[in-house]
């Protein structure tokens, strides 16, 4: 099981989605963590009711800008915040990969650290940029001010931190050509890897 993790706007996507048109189980954390809040679960039943029906939008579902403007903006409430969701995209997470059939799967997380789910990892992949490019492709991205962004990349574990902690790198500053051999590279070391383990 591989963990692949990187700051925001370092381009995790990119290369899990070359990973995934190599026949691989992917499991993104974004999307467990977007399963976990959708209408009519339990987990955005608590996030409405601690925040208030400003949280919700009109068809029912989780404002994820307004949610994390409050949250990124007092750090005892996105505490509280992740308290209730990370025990929640956990377990979605582990049926994900339980459900795995290929030799090896991926798990993709902005949060492999933080939330610890890098305990569920034989290896770790950091997906690597500049802060720069990061700045630069977020704010491109998702129309978020450079204040936002800054603050998004100072909740998030820092960069030598992640490259310290990490069994491979990607280095993500070129073109998606760029990205590929990189890839195949890696794809190849996980085949071997994965086949040692299968024969211990």
């Amino acid at each position: 099981m591989v963990g692949l993790t990187g700051g925001i706007g370092s381009g995790k996507s990119a290369v899990s989605a070359l990973f995934e048109e190599l026949g691989f189980t992917v499991v993104d954390a974004d999307v467990a963590a977007r399963t976990v809040v959708e209408p009519g679960t339990p987990v955005l039943a608590q996030i409405a009711e601690h925040f208030g029906a400003d949280v919700i939008a009109a068809d029912g579902t989780l404002d994820r800008a307004a949610l994390r403007r409050r949250v990124f903006a007092d750090p005892e409430q996105r505490r509280w915040l992740e308290s209730v969701t990370h025990p929640a995209i956990g377990a979605e997470i582990r049926r994900g990969l339980e459900q795995a059939t290929s030799p090896y799967a991926m798990l993709v997380s902005p949060l492999l650290f933080e939330a610890k789910q890098s305990v569920l990892a034989d290896r770790v992949l950091v997906v690597d940029v500049s802060e720069q490019t990061q700045l630069a492709r977020t704010m491109r991205r998702d129309a978020n001010d450079e204040a936002q962004v800054r603050a998004i990349i100072a909740a998030q574990i820092d960069r030598a931190g992640r490259l310290e902690r990490a069994d491979d790198v990607i280095v993500n500053e070129g073109s998606l050509e760029e990205l590929r051999p990189q890839v195949l590279a890696l794809h190849a070391r996980y085949l071997e890897l994965a086949a040692t383990m299968a024969g211990e």
